[in-house]
């Protein structure tokens, strides 16, 4: 079962993802957006949208400094255990709340205000569903993940982060996977669903980035002129208005 969850199981989402992403490249380019509901509901959507997206990039920070950085250089440059345990419980929680915030303000805007509602599918309550599940049981693992049952502590850094890094060189440590905890196991299952999953959803916009606003050239804007326009009985140079009501009366 292990090498079946941490060894095959990741290369197949991974497939599904590309596979998707190319699909939904070739045959939808049209729907490949968020569908915004801004039009609908702004007020609330101008909070919980940026509070969401902020604090996703917060979350996904820590997890590539978690996953990515090896144990040993963390120990090099004189970050002990116990201290990187105490930013991770504190600055993951703290982003993580913010991110449960702001998934669940979307998700009361999306419910509470019928015209979002009315254009919320099915796919878009599914998504959501997982995309709560995978953040409830990050907060989850974040918060009683440290701990086995038997009391003993547990450090992700050496199961959880060389298993995943072992998927790049294609030689999957399932039995690191295998000995951390069962919160990590299950955040680490919805994870690979909601991977598998978007790009058939709303999620897919993840992947348009708008790199090429970073190169394209600038765009001018000229404000309107407001100021008064000449009377038609100014004198100076110029036409003088001829035929116009304003130009009778003064001749006579």
């Amino acid at each position: 079962m292990n090498f079946l969850l941490w060894g095959v199981l990741p290369y197949v989402v991974l497939l599904v993802l590309v596979g998707g992403l190319i699909w939904r490249y070739k045959f939808d380019q049209f729907g490949w957006t968020t569908r915004s509901s801004q039009m609908y509901e702004s007020k609330l959507l101008k909070v919980a949208s940026p509070l969401f997206h902020y604090a996703l990039i917060a979350v996904l920070i820590g997890h590539l400094v978690g996953l990515l950085v090896p144990k040993a250089l963390t120990d090099w440059v004189g970050i002990d255990q116990h201290m990187y345990h105490l930013g991770a419980y504190y600055g993951g929680g703290l982003a993580g709340l913010a991110l449960v915030v702001g998934l669940a303000m979307l998700i009361w805007r999306r419910r509470r205000t019928g015209s979002v509602f009315n254009a919320t599918t099915w796919n878009d309550k599914i998504m959501y569903l997982v995309l709560a599940g995978v953040i409830g049981m990050g907060m989850a693992a974040t918060l009683t993940g440290g701990m086995y049952a038997d009391g003993t502590e547990h450090n992700y850094r050496e199961t959880v982060s060389v298993w995943f890094r072992s998927l790049f060189v294609l030689q999957p440590e399932v039995e690191a996977m295998g000995a951390s905890t069962w919160q990590f196991q299950v955040h680490v299952l919805i994870g690979l669903l909601l991977f598998a999953i978007t790009p058939f959803t709303r999620l897919v916009h993840a992947f348009s980035a708008p790199f090429h606003y970073l190169f394209r050239p600038y765009i001018v804007y000229r404000s309107r002129d407001t100021s008064p326009r000449p009377s038609a009985t100014r004198t100076g140079r110029g036409w003088e208005p001829v035929g116009t009501r304003d130009n009778e009366q003064t001749r006579r």
